[in-house]
């Protein structure tokens, strides 16, 4: 398992084309060569008791022997819970500081390209979750965070907060919907979100390179109704992300991932949150203009 959400994630292979999102395994007989754990994976060889839910060790507990133990090391709902909470703390506690400390805007910047470079690295060249890139990640993204977020608050009062209150809604809106259902990640939904992001992000870096030759906004893309839409668009594929996320989270507990892996849902979890707040805090300056 690795981050879902599709900017960072190394996962959009395997037979469905995004491995970790299949649905549950589907058994075959033995005459098509089935193999009820192609789906999974973090499958385990086959357990001829798995269908009992009272089953410890087989037919040997009849004649007294010792059960066998526990599987133990599997990705749980609480590591998830605790380690987002450390990342987003992270995040927070670093932003607070940005913010008291009157940091440069220029480092503000120079900390989201420390941020970005580590998010990248941890999701495309490291095998294994790395808490440490992960904290760190964190820490330089909630510095940027802090120093952006007081200078949205210098023309647009109150911005920041509207912001954190709009991620939180925005956020337990999207829970609701996904575990109502909804919200259905399927591949279909996989495969849009996933165009979403790269056009999302293609086209900002198209405004960002036109604002830096013409000056201005470059294409526009950040002012008046048409800034509107477009942070609506970017929260509304924020939501969406963070929709894969919780799905992630879902299929690594049902099929055993490695405790480890908790750090990559954090992570995940994170990256979406941050999204969406940037987005949210960039819709509430632009409807906050004169």
């Amino acid at each position: 398992m690795r981050s879902s959400n599709p900017v960072f994630s190394r996962r959009f292979r395997g037979n469905n084309g995004y491995a970790g999102f299949n649905a549950a395994p589907q058994a075959g007989t033995a005459a098509q060569g089935g193999n009820p754990y192609a789906n999974n994976p973090y499958a385990q060889p086959a357990n001829p008791y798995a269908t009992n839910p009272y089953a410890q060790g087989g037919p040997d507990l009849q004649q007294g022997y010792p059960q066998a133990p526990a599987a133990t090391g599997r990705m749980t709902m609480d590591d998830v819970v605790m380690r987002t909470g450390m990342t987003l703390g992270t995040v927070i506690l670093a932003a607070v500081a940005g913010w008291a400390l009157n940091v440069p805007v220029g480092i503000g910047y120079g900390a989201a390209l420390v941020a970005m470079l580590l998010g990248l690295a941890q999701s495309m060249f490291l095998r294994k979750p790395v808490p440490a890139v992960i904290l760190a990640y964190a820490a330089f993204e909630g510095l940027f965070l802090g120093v952006v977020s007081k200078a949205f608050n210098h023309y647009a009062q109150g911005a920041p907060v509207q912001a954190v209150l709009g991620t939180m809604l925005v956020s337990v809106g999207v829970l609701v919907a996904y575990k109502t259902r909804l919200i259905r990640v399927d591949r279909r939904f996989v495969r849009f979100v996933t165009a979403a992001v790269i056009g999302f992000v293609l086209l900002m870096m198209a405004n960002l390179l036109f604002a830096v030759i013409g000056g201005g906004d470059g294409l526009g893309l950040r002012t008046g109704w048409l800034g509107v839409l477009v942070g609506i668009a970017g929260v509304l594929i924020g939501a969406a992300v963070l929709a894969l996320d919780f799905k992630q989270v879902e299929d690594g507990i049902q099929y055993g991932a490695p405790r480890e892996e908790s750090w990559f849902a954090a992570f995940g979890l994170t990256v979406s949150l941050v999204w969406i707040y940037i987005q949210m805090l960039q819709l509430i300056g632009v409807l906050n203009e004169d």
